[in-house]
């Protein structure tokens, strides 16, 4: 490197014009200038003070202004002089002061709607605040904005674990992610409106027992076992099991038991999306379609399968009889799992970007505000808009817009 100064000139300057703007950025003019006392005590809460004015603590709080016509930085200057009690004769710091954050809401609110609404690094997170606003924030300083802002909305995310539980249906899904140390599932709980991420090490499913205590309406899910000893109505997607029936039917095209399965079972399920197609997921349709299955059903259960995948196929659809057909007894319940698939969907995205990089606080952390962002994006409400109220409850928000 010494070398490499001595026989390059312009690298000096280089250096010298980042020092310069280093050193700009590291005493920022401040927007607004206050200053703290403490009037009490923190140790004896006596009231007899003395403030040395000839030593003063300082921080600063740095910030976005965000605005429909732009960005602006904002920089609070807080100073405070050193306090000494009289009573307990002990020195001390306004506590006020030492609870100031460094960053303010604003910058936390755009930096989170940048990481988790276009995937930005915090790398370039890093680059862009400090070209655009010369706020010195690094790598480090996003993942604290990160683990705060999870922090700060901790209440959002378990309200809505309790709006999911509360409702008629939900959909469920889980898909594997690798982690600096190991791997492990990110499961995902949704309806229509609302969404709740959260990680677990393995794909035991023994924590749903806990997780949806108390739901009572219908759990949407693939052919995965451990949904199967939840205790409420279930409705498994039946995509999947179409899905296979037809793989397997060009693996095995002269099986003639495997058509005799599959030819009258896709026939039930086109008379049922007929309905579903002409007059909606209404059961006061649909339920006419119950003896057919009942039929149906009946039928698979006399036949004797000498086919292996046939005899597969055969008890696989005996054993989720009740199962496949759920949604035939209730409105607005769909035979398909596509609102649990498309909500994994953005997640797998950031997978790509991360996948064994991230480490499993950072991972919790995006959760929760990935849960928040889904959700506003299902309401049909800007997140950074969202973040910026300071509120808790995405609903009270969308009401008050």
């Amino acid at each position: 490197m010494n070398t490499y100064i001595r026989t390059n000139t312009n690298f000096k300057s280089i250096q010298r014009r980042k020092r310069r703007i280093e050193k700009q950025q590291s005493s920022l003019r401040p927007n607004k200038v206050i200053n703290l006392r403490a009037v009490v005590c923190p140790r004896c809460r006596g009231k007899c003070i003395s403030r040395d004015l000839s030593k003063f603590y300082t921080r600063d709080l740095l910030d976005l202004r965000i605005s429909t016509g732009g960005i602006r930085r904002w920089v609070i200057h807080y100073r405070t002089p050193l306090h000494h009690c009289i009573d307990c004769d002990k020195p001390f710091v306004p506590r006020t002061f030492k609870e100031k954050p460094r960053f303010g809401h604003g910058l936390m609110s755009w930096a989170i709607d940048q990481h988790i609404g276009n995937r930005i690094t915090y790398q370039n997170l890093e680059k862009t605040v400090k070209d655009y606003f010369s706020l010195p924030v690094d790598f480090n300083g996003f993942y604290y904005l990160k683990t705060r802002a999870a922090e700060y909305y901790s209440i959002t995310y378990d309200n809505l674990r309790c709006k999911l539980v509360q409702g008629p249906m939900i959909h469920v899904d889980e898909t594997k992610i690798d982690l600096q140390k190991g791997s492990g599932y990110v499961w995902v709980i949704t309806n229509m409106e609302e969404v709740f991420y959260l990680y677990r090490n393995g794909r035991e499913a023994n924590f749903l027992h806990e997780l949806l205590d108390g739901f009572n309406g219908v759990l949407i899910s693939d052919f995965y076992a451990g949904y199967d000893s939840l205790p409420c109505r279930q409705q498994k997607f039946l995509i999947h099991l179409i899905r296979d029936i037809n793989e397997d039917l060009l693996k095995y095209p002269f099986d003639h038991e495997l058509k005799d399965i599959a030819t009258p079972f896709g026939k039930l399920v086109r008379s049922i999306i007929g309905t579903v197609d002409r007059f909606g997921l209404k059961s006061s349709h649909l339920c006419k379609h119950k003896d057919a299955v009942d039929a149906y059903m009946d039928s698979l259960k006399e036949k004797t399968c000498k086919s292996d995948i046939a005899g597969k196929y055969s008890k696989r659809i005996l054993k989720y009889r009740s199962k496949l057909f759920t949604f035939l007894d209730f409105d607005g319940v769909p035979w398909n799992n596509n609102n649990a698939e498309h909500a994994i969907k953005p997640f797998a995205k950031y997978r790509r970007i991360t996948n064994g990089k991230v480490t499993e606080p950072g991972l919790r952390s995006y959760l929760v505000l990935m849960s928040l962002y889904q959700t506003c994006k299902y309401k049909e409400i800007p997140f950074l808009d969202f973040m910026l109220s300071k509120a808790r409850d995405i609903d009270s928000f969308a009401a008050r817009r």
